[in-house]
């Protein structure tokens, strides 16, 4: 195995896109954890948390002049979903969909556009809806919220 690759959580960087839930909760409850590693980990529980409720992931990470959208995914209802995730360590600072502010909103709106318009067209949906989940880690438990619908 290629130990260039290799993340802090131990696993190349490649297989973290195949984690599923209780695997990315076993990553995430690690102490040694910086801040990126665990905003790949908690975009990576949501992805796996998604897929798991049989929604199609259309697209991750995807960047434009606006910003980046974390999780792009087709509802099991036909609705693309715009997914902002938020993990914190804990709420000392406020919740994590508090994160969410307005500005932020405005740029995952202006990205959204850009996407529908480039690697969204041709995607059969009834709709498009903008979702925040936050996921709070804490030394024993890993919570996921689900917010549909956000803003």
């Amino acid at each position: 195995m290629d130990t260039q690759n290799l993340n802090q959580t131990g696993i190349h960087a490649d297989e973290l896109g195949t984690l599923g839930v209780e695997a990315c909760k076993a990553r995430l409850l690690a102490d040694h954890l910086d801040s990126h590693e665990l905003g790949r980990l908690g975009e990576q529980i949501c992805h796996a948390w998604l897929i798991e409720r049989h929604w199609h992931v259309l697209d991750r990470n995807w960047h434009c002049r606006f910003g980046e959208l974390d999780i792009i995914a087709l509802t099991p209802h036909g609705t693309i979903a715009f997914i902002e995730v938020k993990t914190r360590r804990s709420t000392l600072y406020g919740l994590p969909e508090e994160a969410v502010h307005a500005s932020k909103q405005v740029k995952i709106r202006r990205s959204a556009v850009q996407w529908l318009m480039s690697a969204g067209k041709g995607i059969r949906h009834i709709g498009v809806r903008f979702d925040v989940i936050a996921v709070t880690v804490d030394k024993a438990d890993v919570r996921i919220h689900h917010i549909p619908e956000a803003f």
